[in-house]
């Protein structure tokens, strides 16, 4: 067998094979040695047809289909090797000679991994807005902690007040008539949460453990549930039991509680470091994102259908995952929110195409500057993946397999090539608009579809909200 090499454009490649003769009816015949036990021949047993009868009878072609594939698939893995081809899709085949006693000829093309020209990728201007660590985050991280050692209290001497933990049971109507996930017992509500459509919260203040009151409320025009949609209902509830939560003075003894400080003032000075630190990161991932998304507009490439698709197949997948560890399925969160999966594909298709691009102008980067990783920067980029997976760094490397060790690699690549675009680039922090500004932008025009993606559910919220939806909060908005 031979082939022949063609680059047909910048994203498709073509492979001309040709098998002799010999190689060709050797498979026809390993075809008819497999098949003659699942054909039947009038006047002979089954299996026991010779093939000429067996060609004479259901035609000379009635083995083909077999022995190309007993001969085709490893040639064409040989050639897409030996020619270093990247294939993104299956091949598109055809059949330019074949028979018996004659050469097989057969043309693949197939789409690869385009070629990109470069353009500016060093000394790149870009705009930032940095994050700065401020005293509303400082508080926030702080809460995160009260909340850990706070404690719930059970209140009997008052009506429930905002911010309290309700335990209720509740029947929800329309027009007198029940409708499906308007009741429940022993539901906990948060009153001000606004996890309930609009009244619900309010009418529960003033109410007290036992009392039992019908809310009238009216559901949003916009509830998921359209049956619902604009609907008056009556809630009839009743007040199991109130809670509050108490949340533990910030001082010494708080700071030795959930810290290795013994003082507050060291255990804030810590939280303010580890802020600082994360939020320089957020910054050099600003830039880093805005240098290739800059790099990556300044080159050319003719990206291929199929790559687009495969990246939002992954997508796709890493959010349904998402949504099952959140006890939702795709297809519940696709029913909840009226969309097909084509519409919920279309919403990303953008994205895809976005990260396809990056990713094809920092593999051309890496190869144009003849970027290769050494020794320190793959155990750095093996340490990261580690303390990423929350695994010994030694123990980890142990375990890796050729694949994993090669994926480290090309990170640490990566990571180098993107250090060389920011380390050139100049960075400028882009400035506060004035009001006049801020309300020309307010008055513009709403972005299309096309302009604007789909919003990504929320890992959690959403998730949480689509499946209480469905269940048993009959206000959840």
């Amino acid at each position: 067998m031979s082939h022949t090499y063609e680059k047909v454009s910048g994203n498709k490649a073509k492979l001309t094979f040709t098998f002799p003769a010999e190689q060709f009816d050797e498979a026809l015949q390993k075809a008819f040695l497999k098949l003659r036990g699942r054909i039947n021949v009038p006047g002979f047993r089954r299996g026991k047809a010779p093939r000429k009868m067996i060609e004479t009878m259901y035609g000379e072609s009635v083995f083909y289909d077999d022995a190309f594939d007993m001969i085709f698939p490893d040639a064409y893995s040989a050639a897409v090797k030996e020619e270093d081809m990247h294939p993104v899709d299956q091949p598109q085949l055809k059949l330019d000679q074949i028979g018996k006693g004659q050469d097989l000829i057969v043309t693949a093309e197939v789409f690869v991994r385009p070629d990109v020209t470069l353009g500016e990728y060093k000394n790149l201007e870009v705009e930032i807005e940095p994050q700065k660590v401020t005293d509303a985050m400082i508080d926030a991280r702080i809460a995160q902690d009260q909340d850990k050692v706070s404690r719930v209290i059970d209140v009997e001497d008052r009506p429930v007040q905002q911010g309290d933990t309700v335990n209720l049971d509740y029947a929800g109507s329309v027009d007198g008539v029940p409708f499906d996930g308007g009741t429940a017992q022993g539901q906990q509500l948060v009153i001000g949460s606004g996890s309930f459509i609009p009244g619900f919260e309010d009418q529960m203040v003033g109410l007290s453990v036992g009392e039992e009151k019908d809310l009238q409320v009216t559901f949003p025009e916009e509830y998921h549930a359209k049956e619902l949609a604009g609907k008056e209902a009556v809630f009839h509830v009743k007040v199991n039991g109130i809670q509050v939560t108490e949340k533990p003075e910030l001082d010494d003894d708080f700071a030795a509680d959930v810290s290795d400080f013994s003082t507050y003032q060291e255990y804030r000075d810590d939280i303010v470091k580890q802020l600082t630190e994360q939020v320089e990161k957020n910054n050099r991932n600003l830039i880093e994102n805005a240098v290739l998304a800059k790099a990556a507009l300044n080159a050319e490439m003719d990206i291929p259908a199929a790559m687009i698709e495969t990246r939002l197949d992954y997508m796709v997948e890493d959010m349904s995952m998402d949504m099952r560890y959140q006890g939702i399925t795709l297809d519940d969160f696709l029913k909840y929110t009226g969309q097909t999966m084509e519409h919920f594909r279309e919403g990303y298709r953008a994205q895809a195409e976005s990260r396809v691009r990056n990713e094809l102008v920092i593999e051309a980067i890496i190869k144009a500057e003849g970027i290769e990783p050494t020794e320190e920067e793959i155990d750095k980029a093996t340490e990261d993946q580690a303390k990423a997976m929350g695994r010994d760094a030694e123990e980890f490397r142990k375990g890796l397999t050729d694949s994993q060790k090669e994926y480290l690699k090309e990170s640490a690549a990566i990571r180098k090539a993107l250090d060389l675009m920011i380390d050139s680039a100049k960075v400028t922090e882009k400035k506060e608009e004035a009001p006049e500004e801020e309300a020309a932008q307010e008055e513009a025009p709403a972005e299309t579809a096309e302009e604007k993606p789909a919003k990504k559910p929320a890992r959690k919220r959403t998730a949480k909200k689509a499946e209480e939806a469905a269940k048993e909060q009959p206000a959840d908005e």
